[in-house]
C-alpha cells in the first residue's frame, strides 16, 4: 500500500494539483483502497492543527508582512550600509546583512526576500551591480529567513517532534550566521572580480545616524527572543507581541502605514496562513497513515541494511532532505519527512533538536533551488527578471550554503 501511496502522489503531483490537495487526495484514496474507514481522515486533520504552538505561525508572517511593508525593513538596510557599504561591493554585503537581521524579525525567507529586494534591488542596478546576480543573492540570503530565530518552520518542526521551541530558536542562532559569513564570503570575491564601487564612505555621524534611525527595528528581535530565552513569554505569546509591536511602530512612531494597507497585509498574512495550515492538516493524515503502516520503521531497516557507517547513512538522510526542498514547499516537505527520518536519526544518535537543525537549513536551501524555488521567485518579480537568469547567477551561492550545510550536519560542536 506504500508503493501505491507514492505512486498516487508523484502521479497528482505531476497534474500540477496544488500540494495540500496531491496529499490529501492520495492518502485517502490510499486509506480507502486499504479497506480503512475514512471517518479517521477529520480527526486525525484536527489534530494535526491542535496545537498551541502553531498559533505563532500566522503571528510571525503577520509581522514580518507588517515590517517588510513600512520603514523598518528600509531603516535596518540604511544602517547595514553605513556599516559596511564603503567596502568595494560593499552593497552586497548589505544584501546579506540586511537579510541576517530581517530573518530575526520574520521567521519566513520569502518575507526576508521580499524586504530586503524592494529596498535594495533598485539601487543595486543604479551602482551598476549586475542584477542577476545581485538578485540571487539576496534570495540565497532569504534563506537565513528561516534559520535565525525566530523561525516558522522551526515551530512546525518542534510541534511534529514534540521538541521544544525555544531550544529550535536557541541552536539556530550559530548556523543561521555561518550561512551568512558564506554568502559575505563569496559576494566580497565577486566585488573584487567584477569591480564593484564602494558604497557609503564609513562615518561615525552616519553610522550613529542611521543606527537611531533603525533602533526600532533593531529592538523587535531583542524583545521577541529575549522574552522567550528569559521565559517571560511562550513562542506563541511572542510572535502576538511581535505583530502588535510592529503595528505601534508602523502607525505612531515611523507613521508610514495606512488602516487600507494594514487590511491587505492581514488579508495576505491570513491567505498565507490558511495555505499553511491547510498543508499541515493534510500531511498531519499522511504522518499518521505512514506510522500505521509501519513506514519510518521499514525507511530505517533499509537504510541501516545500505550501510552501518554513520556518516554514509547521514549524507543519505541529507540528500533525501535535499531532494525533497527541490520539490516541495518547505511546511510540507518538514511534515512529510519529519515522522519518516526522525527514527533513523535517532538510530544514528542524532540529537532531535540537532536534526531539526539539519533538516530546517536542508529546506531553507531548497528555497534556491530550482525548480520550486520561491525565493528566485520573489526576486525574480522584484528585479524583473527572468527566473532563468537568476537561476544561473545563485549557483555560486547555492554552492557555500551546501558546504555550510555540510559542516552544520558533520562537525556540531563548532555550531
Amino acid at each position: 500500500m506504500s508503493l501505491l501511496l507514492f505512486g498516487l502522489f508523484v502521479l497528482f503531483l505531476l497534474m500540477g494539483l496544488p500540494v495540500a490537495i496531491v496529499i490529501g487526495a492520495a492518502t485517502m484514496t490510499a486509506l480507502h483502497m486499504d479497506g480503512t474507514s475514512l471517518m479517521a481522515v477529520p480527526q486525525q486533520m484536527f489534530s494535526g492543527i491542535n496545537s498551541f504552538a502553531l498559533v505563532a505561525v500566522p503571528m510571525f508572517i503577520l509581522a514580518g508582512d507588517v515590517m517588510a511593508q513600512g520603514e523598518i525593513s528600509k531603516r535596518l538596510v540604511a544602517f547595514a550600509d553605513s556599516l559596511f557599504g564603503f567596502i568595494k561591493g560593499g552593497l552586497s554585503i548589505v544584501s546579506v546583512f540586511a537579510g541576517m537581521f530581517f530573518a530575526a524579525i520574520s521567521g519566513s525567507g520569502a518575507a526576508t526576500t521580499a524586504a530586503v529586494g524592494a529596498s535594495l534591488v533598485p539601487e543595486l542596478k543604479r551602482k551598476g551591480y549586475d542584477p542577476a546576480s545581485a538578485a540571487s543573492l539576496i534570495a540565497a540570503s532569504g534563506t537565513i529567513g528561516v534559520v535565525i530565530p525566530p523561525s516558522v518552520p522551526m515551530i512546525i518542526y518542534a510541534v511534529i517532534a514534540q521538541e521544544s521551541v525555544a531550544k529550535l530558536f536557541l541552536n539556530g542562532f550559530i548556523p543561521g550566521v555561518a550561512m551568512g559569513v558564506g554568502l559575505i564570503i563569496i559576494a566580497v570575491i565577486q566585488g573584487h572580480r567584477r569591480a564593484y564601487p564602494r558604497g557609503t564612505a564609513l562615518n561615525l555621524r552616519t553610522i550613529w545616524r542611521t543606527f537611531v534611525a533603525a533602533s526600532w527595528g533593531l529592538m523587535a528581535p531583542l524583545i521577541i527572543l529575549g522574552g522567550i530565552f528569559s521565559g517571560i513569554f511562550t513562542p506563541s505569546e511572542a510572535a502576538v507581541i511581535a505583530v502588535n509591536y510592529a503595528i505601534l511602530i508602523s502607525f505612531l512612531v515611523h507613521r508610514d502605514m495606512s488602516l487600507r494597507q494594514l487590511y491587505d497585509i492581514v488579508l495576505r498574512a491570513g491567505i498565507t496562513t490558511a495555505v499553511i495550515m491547510f498543508v499541515i492538516a493534510a500531511s498531519s493524515v499522511l504522518s499518521w497513515t505512514l506510522s500505521s503502516w509501519q513506514v519510518p520503521n521499514q525507511i530505517a531497516s533499509a537504510a541501516l541494511s545500505l550501510s552501518s557507517n554513520p556518516y554514509v547513512l547521514l549524507l543519505l538522510i541529507m540528500a533525501v532532505i535535499l531532494v525533497a526542498g527541490v520539490f516541495l514547499e518547505t511546511a510540507s516537505a518538514l511534515i512529510i519527512l519529519t515522522p519518516m527520518l526522525l527514527p533513523l536519526a535517532a538510530q544514528l544518535g542524532l540529537d532531535t533538536v540537532h536534526f531539526g537543525i539539519i533538516i530546517v537549513v536542508g529546506l531553507a536551501i531548497g528555497m534556491v533551488t530550482p525548480p520550486v524555488a520561491i525565493n528566485l521567485f520573489v526576486a525574480s518579480t522584484i528585479a524583473g527578471l527572468p527566473i532563468e537568469r537568476i537561476a544561473r547567477a545563485v549557483m555560486p551561492y547555492l554552492a557555500t550554503l551546501l558546504v555550510v550545510y555540510l559542516l552544520i550536519a558533520f562537525v556540531p560542536f563548532i555550531f
